[in-house]
């Protein structure tokens, strides 16, 4: 009886699965008719929330997206567009996603005064490996979470760094004279970056990890390079940005892979230093027997109610130190080298500056940091011409109303292209000319302060800009003690917004030993 119920229930459904069949069909097809109707909405409610701003005309599927051809014309394609359409304007990325870019230090004040969180769109690509650390947590989170952090920043605990950047750049000099004996040009991002790297590792976690001269077979090395670069490629890659195709992907499982390596390495990083201090209740005790880091900032962090910072939030922070720490750096020290190497009359000034000030000395102390105001304005316009980062995003939580009366609902993208801002010609005069008296102080107290804006602005500006532009001074003043750059004219950088600012084909330069004699 069994046997043949079984039988008679196998061939009912095998009658009926052409109606189950159907039916599948039918419910798939009303849960597509309904995102697609949702998608049409939203892309309706973007259209009348963005009606206000003019802008380049878009492809009806592919929006602005093939005009940027990945070929280094992207950012200067909006500067052009910038000069057609004044302070802001919109670009669609597909159908449905649109950013109003703005250019213009007068409305870029309106959304960076404000501490309106990172949008949602660009930055979860980052956040699934450095967590919500500063760059990406938001509300009350990120309040607290600077407040805290902001004591590792304090020039007490940046003054020991000096001597550490400058082992860092040092060992890199070393590693460049073989290129003085050769009249060819190299690649320097790749060698910038790991002494970008080899610094932040040092400073924020006195960790020494010889990663200029081991870079290819430090595993934790390699994992943050493989990081980065997947995310760089996932933002570029339109079908990446779907969480299941990105996933299913060899590129997901290296990703994967890659943070595991990097989340398994910070974690022995802090259970060591916190077995290291287990025994200590103060700072100040830690202090008088050494320098504190990044590192010992954290695990101290205490809030008002005496509450410190929790396993995952110290992690999310030192992920994104690493991150943001050496990247940047690296992107702006290397436009910094390509630029003086392409003007030698103000390499020259910077160059007599520097020996002028170390008198002898091969490494750079903290006062000196102050006594090199030429090289700093020469570097500062190579943050102009060349910002490490080309272009930042939000998303608005509350109407956001800008001086000419103009106002974009709650919800709308807001995109400030830093790049745009730094080369627009009615806040700039000749804004592609590199003029490094731009910055004298009478010069800047006439222009806008949010004209210049390499490091962000306001209560959501870069922690680490004392950082980094200490690092940038200590490891320029050291290039150019020891070495002349030389431009390559057959290779100019072709320059690609991605995370960070870099170039499709590098940045090349040639260097020949300075001689003592001049």
């Amino acid at each position: 009886i069994t046997t043949m119920a079984l039988t008679e229930d196998f061939v009912y459904f095998s009658l009926d699965w052409p109606h189950m069949h159907h039916l599948v069909a039918l419910v798939c097809l009303v849960v597509v008719v309904y995102k697609l109707n949702m998608l049409l909405a939203k892309r309706k409610t973007t259209f009348r929330n963005m009606e206000a701003f003019s802008g380049p005309p878009g492809h009806w599927l592919f929006g602005h997206v093939l005009e940027f051809k990945q070929d280094g014309t992207e950012l200067f394609k909006i500067v052009q567009w910038g000069k057609l359409y004044p302070y802001a304007f919109p670009l669609w990325f597909g159908p449905f996603v649109c950013f109003l870019n703005i250019h213009h230090p007068d409305y870029v004040k309106t959304i960076l005064t404000s501490t309106e969180p990172k949008d949602d769109f660009a930055y979860r690509f980052i956040e699934s490996w450095i967590g919500e650390g500063l760059l990406v947590s938001k509300g009350q989170k990120w309040f607290r979470h600077r407040r805290l952090l902001t004591p590792g920043f304090h020039y007490d605990v940046l003054k020991p760094y000096v001597k550490l950047m400058s082992d860092s750049a040092k060992t890199m000099l070393a590693k460049w004279e073989s290129y003085t004996k050769t009249n060819e040009s190299f690649e320097l991002f790749q060698h910038v970056s790991l002494m970008t790297l080899d610094s932040i590792l040092k400073c924020a976690f006195s960790y020494s990890s010889n990663c200029q001269t081991e870079g290819g077979t430090n595993t934790y090395i390699k994992a943050v390079y493989e990081l980065s670069d997947l995310i760089n490629l996932r933002f570029r890659m339109f079908p990446y940005h779907n969480d299941l195709i990105f996933y299913l992907s060899p590129h997901g499982f290296r990703y994967r892979k890659a943070r595991h390596v990097s989340r398994i390495h910070t974690e022995e990083v802090i259970r060591k230093r916190k077995e290291a201090l287990k025994n200590e209740t103060e700072l100040e005790r830690v202090q008088v027997k050494r320098n504190l880091d990044f590192l010992d900032i954290l695990l101290f962090a205490k809030d008002e109610d005496q509450q410190g910072l929790s396993d995952e939030d110290i992690r999310a922070e030192v992920d994104t130190f690493m991150f943001e720490g050496h990247d940047t750096t690296a992107s702006g020290l290397s436009f910094i080298l390509y630029c003086l190497a392409c003007h030698p009359e103000h390499q020259k000034l910077c160059r007599e500056e520097i020996i002028e000030v170390l008198d002898g000395k091969d490494t750079f102390e903290w006062e000196d940091l102050s006594k090199i105001p030429y090289t700093t304005m020469c570097i500062k316009e190579c943050l102009r011409l060349y910002p490490p980062v080309p272009g930042m995003s939000r998303k608005i939580t509350k109407p956001l109303t800008f001086f000419d009366g103009r106002t974009l609902p709650e919800g709308c993208h807001v995109g400030t292209s830093v790049f745009g801002i730094h080369r627009n010609a009615n806040v700039w005069e000749n804004p592609d000319v590199f003029d490094p008296l731009r910055f004298l102080p009478e010069n800047v107290s006439e222009r806008s302060p949010h004209a210049f804006v390499p490091f962000s602005a306001g209560p959501r500006n870069c922690i680490g800009q004392n950082f980094a532009m200490n690092e940038m001074k200590i490891a320029t003043a050291l290039v150019l003690k020891r070495y002349q750059l030389i431009e390559d004219p057959a290779l100019k950088p072709k320059i690609i917004p991605r995370l960070v600012l870099r170039s499709l084909n590098g940045i090349h330069i040639k260097i020949k030993p300075v001689d003592p004699q001049v």
